[in-house]
């Protein structure tokens, strides 16, 4: 599979020097990090492995209602859901293989181990952030577009398939495009 979509990191990504880049202090004013569009979505890298040692990222989200980011699943990567504003609805598979659906608004948490089947839809519009194993913070950037502006108000990038591919298999991700959640049900 061709990488050449990615970045290389010899060249240093266009967004060097917004993120220190090591561990050390460091503070970002409102709409300030490294921000990609993917589909109609802002995503904005907070921190990255780069600062944490490899061990965490921090990324925020701005999307649209009806929004859906397809079933897939992560090989090493746990990721976090919190939602500051709007709704999301959360699938996921639990430790026994049974499909869940949990809505999550305004202030509510959501956890998805690796390897654990999911996907979600953005309800209502939707901020959310999420606390990500190190380094699978770059894959919004490297399957979308990399962004000066911190807004939404932009055209969408759609990537192609070449594209996808590449980001997932860099950052071994499944995405599971036959899946289905039929008997997902809301848990109390």
């Amino acid at each position: 599979m061709s990488f050449e979509y990615l970045i290389d990191p010899s060249d240093g990504p266009r967004w060097q020097g917004v993120l220190p880049g090591r561990p050390q202090p460091y503070v970002l004013r409102r709409g300030e990090g490294e921000h990609a569009v993917l589909f109609g979505d802002l995503f904005t890298v907070l921190l990255s492995g780069d600062e944490t040692g490899g061990q965490f990222g921090i990324v925020t989200s701005e999307s649209p209602a009806g929004d859906v980011i397809p079933t897939h699943s992560h090989e090493s990567t746990h990721e976090t859901f919190s939602v500051l504003e709007g709704a999301v609805r959360l699938f996921f598979e639990d430790a026994e293989g049974v499909a869940q659906t949990q809505l999550l608004r305004a202030g509510d948490f959501g956890f998805v181990p690796a390897g654990f089947t999911h996907a979600y839809q953005v309800v209502e519009s939707a901020r959310m952030m999420g606390v990500l194993s190190g380094g699978f913070e770059r894959f919004f950037q490297h399957m979308g577009q990399v962004t000066d502006h911190a807004t939404t108000d932009q055209p969408p990038f759609v990537p192609d398939l070449p594209r996808m591919q590449a980001a997932a298999q860099q950052h071994a991700m499944r995405f599971l495009p036959g899946h289905t959640w039929p008997d997902a049900a809301p848990r109390s």
